[in-house]
């Protein structure tokens, strides 16, 4: 049974025992997998016991604070869910369920990093990974349903120019939204040479490490342990959760995907991230479940410097005139931004654009440009990237805007944000307050002391 339909049965049996002359603090199922005891009902669906101690325990993990008595307040917010739910099923509003595994698993890798091992983590929720996986989707495919029919209910709502500046017009200075400082940074960069004595040396160290396996000396998870590179994966044994095969570099992956006996393990394998060798534990689908062990080959210094040296004389040929444009675009090694002439992209849930807060680049970029002026262009520094790898760069400010008080005149886009969703808010809150007095609700009788959000929940 799924847990709408646990739900409506916690519903159905509320009804029966409140005709008994039973309150909903007394109605404990028999059955503890079925229902723990009601709390609420919202329409006719009941909000559980279990329900809050769930939402209390994930908010914990994640380091949510409560602005207010958790007590009254998760009870409310799982309430509010139910109005949305209700009304997404109505729109036939749905989710994938590859965007629900994808955060879920995100999720699950962050409390597990954070709980110190997915023994403790277990130990803390008192389930097992599984079980910890499954309540983690349910919540985050709610929470997604809820979101997307939040921005259908708003879909409609725009604002003009006109009210834009009407809304601010009588507005204090102190209460105007600040602007942080933003930046626009064109970045060159080269990729140290390994030497190949260097590679022989991490392939052979692999290798060596199959041979252990199959002879049975050592693991593949103790080996994953000690020694594998890869942060996330190597306190887990180097277990990998199921990932589907565009969401993996393409080299890995086609090794990976062509693995079919779970004992063998696969030959070294090259990606961006280094050198790996790789076993099969479960294909699902078109997902797939693996181990895997990392070995980064170490850059020297001598070629450290030889790339730093090579990128002094790149710059001198651009302080003589030599645009940075032309220059990225035949010597850098950096795929994502050498078509863009350089210039780095801060790329959000919500957008893609070229402008940077400070705290949003590169630790090693922010350091560099945080005293640069606009044109000019740094000396090469070395950096890790992205794919964890030891680069040597230049970069040119092409713009900064300092922090500043929002003004309507170079500002319009900002606070004509701030006005769209002040009005979407107020549409939303409107709506849940209707709602309510629209939907049967039933509430134990200890939360009807609490302060609430939204009015209309006691009657």
């Amino acid at each position: 049974m799924n847990y709408k339909g646990i739900a409506r049965l916690g519903f159905l049996t509320l009804s029966l025992m409140m005709a008994q002359g039973m309150s909903a603090q007394d109605v404990v199922s028999t059955e503890q997998n079925v229902i723990d005891e009601v709390i609420w009902v919202v329409g006719d669906e009941a909000i559980l016991k279990s329900d809050v101690e769930t939402m209390r325990l994930q908010a914990a993990q994640e380091g949510t604070k409560w602005n207010g008595d958790p007590d009254c307040v998760i009870p409310e917010q799982l309430a509010v869910q139910k109005l949305f739910l209700n009304q997404a099923e109505l729109d036939s509003i749905e989710v994938s369920e590859s965007d629900i595994a994808s955060e879920a698993e995100r999720r699950l890798e962050f409390w597990i990093e954070n709980a110190g091992s997915r023994e403790k983590l277990e130990e803390y929720r008192k389930a097992s990974i599984s079980q910890i996986r499954d309540e983690l989707r349910d919540a985050i495919r709610n929470m997604m349903i809820v979101q997307r029919t939040r921005e259908h209910l708003v879909s409609d709502i725009k604002v003009s120019p006109a009210e834009v500046r009407r809304y601010f017009k009588d507005m204090p200075l102190d209460s105007l939204p600040y602007v942080p400082t933003e930046v626009e940074v064109q970045i060159l960069t080269l990729t140290p040479r390994i030497e190949q004595e260097e590679i022989n040396r991490v392939k052979d160290e692999l290798r060596d490490f199959t041979d252990r396996i199959n002879k049975g000396e050592s693991t593949f998870s103790t080996l994953a342990r000690f020694y594998s590179e890869d942060p996330g994966s190597a306190r887990r044994g180097g277990e990998m959760d199921f990932i589907s095969k565009v969401a993996l570099d393409p080299a890995f992956a086609n090794v990976a995907f062509n693995l079919t006996d779970p004992t063998k393990i696969s030959k070294v394998v090259e990606s961006e991230f280094g050198f790996h060798i790789i076993q099969l534990i479960e294909k699902r689908g078109d997902k797939i479940k693996c181990r895997h062990i990392l070995k980064k080959p170490v850059v020297s210094e001598e070629a450290v410097n030889k790339a730093l040296m090579r990128l002094d004389s790149i710059r001198a040929d651009i302080m003589e005139g030599a645009p940075f444009e032309a220059a990225v675009s035949f010597f850098s090694d950096d795929k994502d931004t050498r078509n863009n002439y350089g210039l780095m992209a801060n790329v959000t849930e919500d957008a893609r654009t070229s402008k940077f807060r400070m705290q949003d680049l590169p630790a090693e970029v922010a350091r560099v440009v945080d005293t640069m002026s606009i044109g000019q262009v740094s000396a090469p520094f070395q950096m890790i990237n992205a794919r964890g790898k030891t680069v040597c760069a230049i970069v040119k400010l092409k713009n900064r805007v300092e922090g500043h008080k929002a003004t309507i005149n170079e500002d319009f886009q900002i606070l004509k944000d701030v006005v769209l969703n002040k009005r979407r808010e107020d549409y939303i809150k409107d709506w849940v307050n209707k709602k309510i007095k629209s939907t049967y609700v039933r509430i134990s009788d200890r939360y009807k002391n609490c302060e609430f959000e939204h009015q209309g929940w006691i009657r």
